[in-house]
């Protein structure tokens, strides 16, 4: 179940794989998905199965075919290592997805550019989009609101006796939205909410606000 907000008069759309829908733009932005990390940690040895290299290019087909948005903006990280054998999973994926797609180069971003711009995507260091700031790590901008990543947001509840959940999250704060990781290998980072800030859960196929 999605979620709906209002910032700067525009309208989101909050999904619980952790992507946020612009409606007024038909974009829609996604951070952290770091393909290509587990045939990076495949191939020194790690432990993880074969089928977790697909799981990434599932649930992007399932947002888009959701959102079907016109453009497709990635926060950054959107692979995780050098080139390895994701990146032909990633270059078919591309071919048949029919959103224009643009990419603010992360810090794991390392692949030349050129490839990217082979398949028509073309990299931004940040964009600036009426009233809202899109880039890969957190910044604060005077009078912009700040879309961005890196941190992989999450949130720790605790129930009744010793019970705690740590859930991935989308954390809001006065003029900044951080996206929580798309990625399923990808590992999260808490955040301790002030009460300024608001705080969008992912609780299993939903968006909770907090």
């Amino acid at each position: 179940m999605t979620l709906d907000i209002k910032l700067a008069n525009q309208e989101f759309i909050l999904h619980p794989r952790g992507g946020i829908f612009w409606v007024e733009k038909s974009m829609l932005l996604i951070s952290d998905v770091h393909l290509g990390k587990v045939a990076h940690f495949r191939k020194f040895g790690a432990a993880v199965p074969q089928k977790a290299i697909h799981k990434n290019f599932i649930l992007l087909d399932e947002i888009v075919k959701h959102f079907q948005p016109f453009q497709i903006c990635f926060l950054g990280d959107l692979f995780h290592s050098s080139l390895n054998k994701e990146w032909q999973l990633f270059e078919n994926w591309v071919e048949k997805t029919p959103s224009e797609i643009v990419l603010i180069a992360g810090n794991h971003d390392i692949i030349a550019p050129e490839k990217f711009e082979s398949l028509g995507i073309q990299i931004f260091q940040e964009l600036i989009l009426d009233n809202f700031l899109l880039t890969h790590h957190p910044e604060e901008r005077e009078n912009l609101i700040n879309f961005c990543g890196h941190i992989h947001p999450a949130v720790r509840l605790q129930g009744f006796g010793r019970q705690r959940l740590k859930l991935p999250c989308f954390f809001k704060k006065t003029n900044q939205l951080i996206l929580p990781a798309f990625g399923e290998f990808t590992g999260t980072y808490v955040l301790e909410p002030t009460k300024e800030d608001e705080v969008y859960a992912i609780v299993e196929d939903e968006v909770v606000k907090i």
